[in-house]
C-alpha cells in the first residue's frame, strides 16, 4: 500500500513539473514573440507613418500605413457584422433545439468542415464565385471571405458555452411559464455571455491577422479607398508585401504594421476582459 501511494505521489508531481515546464516554455516563446515585435516596431513607428497612406511619402521615400489600418477596420468590420448574428443563432439552434436531430448532425458536421478548412480555400473559393464572376477584387469579397473564417470559430464557442449552462436553469424559467425564446434570450443567452464573448473575440483575432484570403479578394491598393467595390488595403497583405521587400524602410513599416495588430488584439483582449470579468459559468 505504501508504494502505491509513494508511486501516486511521484506521477503527480512529475505530471505537475511537466505541465509547468510545457506551460513555461510556451510563455518563452509567446514573450520572445512580443518582444521582437514590440522592439522592431517601436523602433520604426512614427505619427506620420501612423497617419500617412502607403502611397504617400512620409520618411525616406516612403508611404505610411494609415490606408492599411482603415482598410482591415472596414473589412473585418463587415465580416464581423454579418458573422456574428448567423454565428450565434446557429449556436444557440445546434444547442437549444436538440429535437431537430437531423438537422443539428448536418449543420455541425458541415460547421466543423468549414472550421477545419484552411484559409487560402476559403479565399479561392470566394475568388471564384466572388471575383471572377462577380466584377473583380473588392473590400466586400475580402469581407465575404473573412466571414467565412470567422463564422465557424462564432458557432462552435458559441455552442459550447450554451451547453455549460445548467439545465436546471433553463427548467426553472420554464416552470415561471417562460417561452423558449424568453429562456433563451434573457436567461441562457445571459448567462454564457462571456464565453461567447470570448469566441467571438477570438474569430476577430483571426480574421484581423489572415493575409491568404485577402490575396485573392481585396488584393490590396497603396491608395485610399473607401468603397468596398473596389480593392482595399489591409495589414496582412501590407506585412506580406513589404516584409520580403529589399528595401529597409519597408521592411520597417511591415513591422509597424504588426506592432499595430498585436497591441490592437492585446487591446481586443483587455476590454473583453474589462466588460466581462468571469468568462466561466
Amino acid at each position: 500500500m505504501r508504494v502505491r501511494h509513494y508511486r501516486r505521489v511521484f506521477l503527480d508531481y512529475a505530471m505537475k513539473l511537466i505541465a509547468v515546464s510545457l506551460a513555461g516554455i510556451v510563455l518563452v516563446l509567446l514573450g520572445c514573440i512580443l518582444w521582437t515585435v514590440l522592439v522592431r516596431g517601436m523602433s520604426a513607428v512614427s505619427l506620420p507613418i501612423l497617419l500617412h497612406s502607403m502611397a504617400e511619402p512620409v520618411e525616406g521615400n516612403v508611404g505610411g500605413i494609415a490606408n492599411a489600418v482603415v482598410g482591415s477596420v472596414i473589412q473585418v468590420g463587415l465580416a464581423f457584422l454579418v458573422a456574428l448574428p448567423l454565428g450565434v443563432a446557429t449556436g444557440t439552434y445546434l444547442s437549444e433545439f436538440p429535437e431537430n436531430g437531423r438537422y443539428t448532425a448536418i449543420i455541425g458536421f458541415i460547421n466543423d468542415i468549414l472550421l477545419s478548412t484552411p484559409s487560402i480555400l476559403i479565399g479561392l473559393f470566394v475568388y471564384e464565385f466572388s471575383v471572377r464572376r462577380g466584377g473583380g477584387f473588392s473590400a466586400w469579397s475580402g469581407s465575404a471571405a473573412l466571414g467565412l473564417i470567422m463564422l465557424p470559430i462564432i458557432v462552435r464557442s458559441t455552442e459550447e458555452m450554451l451547453r455549460l449552462v445548467p439545465v436546471p436553469l433553463r427548467e426553472a424559467a420554464f416552470a415561471l411559464g417562460a417561452s423558449r425564446y424568453q429562456v433563451i434570450a434573457p436567461v441562457v443567452w445571459k448567462a454564457a455571455r462571456s464565453g461567447i464573448a470570448t469566441g467571438v473575440l477570438l474569430a476577430t483575432a483571426r480574421a484581423a491577422g489572415e493575409t491568404a484570403p485577402l490575396l485573392f479578394t481585396s488584393v490590396g491598393s497603396p491608395f485610399w479607398s473607401f468603397s468596398i467595390w473596389e480593392p482595399m488595403a489591409s495589414l496582412p497583405v501590407m506585412i506580406y508585401q513589404y516584409a520580403s521587400s529589399p528595401v529597409p524602410q519597408l521592411v520597417s513599416l511591415a513591422w509597424v504594421g504588426a506592432l499595430v495588430i498585436t497591441v490592437t488584439v492585446l487591446l481586443l483582449n483587455v476590454l473583453a476582459e474589462l466588460i466581462f470579468p468571469n468568462r466561466h459559468l
